[in-house]
């Protein structure tokens, strides 16, 4: 029964370590901003 408790407590420290891991990891200052398309503006040199 303690073997059966430890190996589920081992897969749920694992799916929670891989959720931290792939929603933490990226770019230092989050998500770039999205480019609008209808912008017009021209680009400055």
């Amino acid at each position: 029964m303690t073997l059966i408790i430890l190996e589920a407590l081992g897969a749920g420290v694992l799916l929670v370590g891989i959720v931290w891991w792939t929603m933490f990891s990226g770019r230092k200052n989050g998500e770039l901003p999205p480019q609008s398309s209808n912008d017009e503006t021209p680009p400055k040199p």
